[in-house]
């Protein structure tokens, strides 16, 4: 089954909602990023989450990124995403190893540790958007939870996951996003909130073999859910060496200049995909021409 996600109306508007499978992206990114489980399942999760998040911008250059600065060994996630569902990401310290959780499970609210979440919204005005909350559980979906009701005051349920295999390969990856409208009937939130408590994990669900539109089905089927829109996702960075030439050319002619009296050639990395770009001494000089 190909990543992608659903978006999808309920009670009769008064509930949107999106669920994702992504496990082709999360194992994409555990791929080039090399991570460990623990990482892989705290990259996953977000990664999930900016997906489902791009798609609720509009226009078509609008680009959401998801930082969570923290204290924890991992040193920190970011996360970028468009309207199209395309999403990128990197962890700070990608070979985090830690014991299970109390629970047996892998220690992602350990692995991320005390700090904040950061969403900015770039959507082509003079200033983007930027909301930022504390994090409550450090296990992320409870953080973008806490983080829409409070930024957004958009009362939300969150639920994301990640299952890995014994081999340390990506085995399953989903979530899902509901919300609220302003105008919600007392007696439709009370039977959600009873709905939601009765859920088992996301990845228990698609370990199962549901798909995004059944998991809306099972939490939201009770509503007369209707899907809207169905949108494919995957790990996709927009880098190429012609970016990473403008990149050096900001640095300054100071810069640049030091480089090439170095003698050497340069590398440079791409964080999000791991790309490593080569520019040798002439085309270092090439580059100073080009720079003010």
């Amino acid at each position: 089954m190909a990543d992608y996600i659903v978006r999808a109306t309920a009670a009769d508007n008064q509930i949107r909602a999106f669920a994702a499978t992504t496990r082709d992206l999360v194992e994409k990114a555990r791929s080039v990023h090399n991570t460990s489980p623990v990482a892989t399942a705290a990259l996953g999760r977000l990664l999930t989450a900016g997906a489902m998040m791009g798609t609720m911008m509009k226009g078509e250059k609008d680009i959401l990124t998801l930082q969570i600065k923290a204290g924890g060994p991992i040193n920190g996630i970011t996360v970028t995403a468009d309207s199209k569902a395309n999403v990128k990401g990197y962890v700070g310290k990608p070979d985090v190893m830690l014991p299970p959780n109390a629970k047996g499970k892998l220690d992602v609210a350990g692995a991320v540790g005390v700090g904040l979440l950061q969403v900015i919204k770039d959507m082509g005005l003079k200033e983007p958007y930027v909301g930022q909350t504390v994090l409550q559980t450090s296990e992320i979906a409870e953080d973008l939870t806490y983080y829409f009701a409070t930024s957004e005051q958009v009362p939300s349920s969150v639920g994301l996951g990640v299952l890995m295999e014994h081999d340390n390969t990506v085995k399953q990856a989903g979530g899902f996003i509901i919300q609220l409208m302003p105008f919600t009937d007392d007696a439709v939130i009370d039977a959600l909130e009873k709905k939601l408590s009765e859920v088992t994990s996301v990845t228990s669900m698609l370990d199962a073999g549901d798909t995004p539109e059944m998991i809306l089905d099972k939490l939201l089927g009770d509503f007369g859910v209707q899907i809207t829109d169905k949108v494919p996702t995957s790990f996709c960075c927009n880098c190429t060496k012609h970016r990473v030439e403008k990149a050096i050319i900001s640095i300054g002619k100071k810069d640049i200049q030091e480089m090439i009296d170095d003698e050497k050639p340069i590398e440079v990395n791409c964080h999000f995909c791991n790309t490593n770009y080569e520019f040798s001494v002439e085309e270092l000089k090439q580059i100073l021409k080009k720079s003010k």
